[in-house]
């Protein structure tokens, strides 16, 4: 196991860390354990990128770990009623629908398609929703909403990339 794999499975023990932080009353430490799995997100890509050690493993659990600790953010604003269930409906059935796809279409030998601009935007946008939420500032939802309709649009240039990608590879 490398560095960015190993900083990759640090951002699933962070998921329990943000849980018990965030249900005990810990909002910014909550809040922090989040930033820290963002910043080991970005130190495993820049890892593995500059060093060469992009793995087959790595690209599989990356946006797995970030899926997984999205839907424990939202479980938990969902359950502290600071989210309407219907963004949390719409978040939790695109996450779990990247994940089964990814996993589905991984165990096929089919290629993954990298992370691009507008997942990275996503993103970001998903980030200060979760800090204006947590904090209990105004814009949250609104920033929220406006993160869920981008990843469905996200998703769709992620379904297209991917048939392309896996048609180039199928005609080589």
């Amino acid at each position: 196991m490398n560095v960015p794999n190993l900083l990759t499975m640090s951002r699933f023990l962070l998921i329990p860390v943000f849980l018990a932080l965030y249900l005990d009353g810990h909002p910014i430490w909550a809040l922090i354990a989040v930033f820290a799995a963002g910043a080991t997100d970005l130190l495993d890509g820049y890892i593995a990128r500059r060093s060469g050690l992009v793995t087959q493993l790595g690209i599989m659990l990356d946006p797995l770990a970030d899926k997984l600790m999205m839907l424990a953010v939202v479980g938990a604003l969902l359950a502290d009623g600071a989210i309407p269930w219907a963004a949390a409906g719409a978040m939790a059935f695109r996450e779990l629908g990247m994940i089964g796809a990814g996993t589905f279409f991984h165990f096929r030998g089919k290629r993954t398609v990298p992370a691009n601009s507008y997942g990275k935007l996503t993103t970001v946008i998903y980030y200060l929703a979760i800090v204006l939420l947590i904090l209990d500032q105004p814009g949250g939802i609104v920033a929220l909403w406006i993160a869920v309709v981008l990843s469905f649009v996200t998703s769709f240039v992620y379904f297209a990339s991917f048939k392309e990608l896996n048609n180039e590879t199928k005609s080589a």
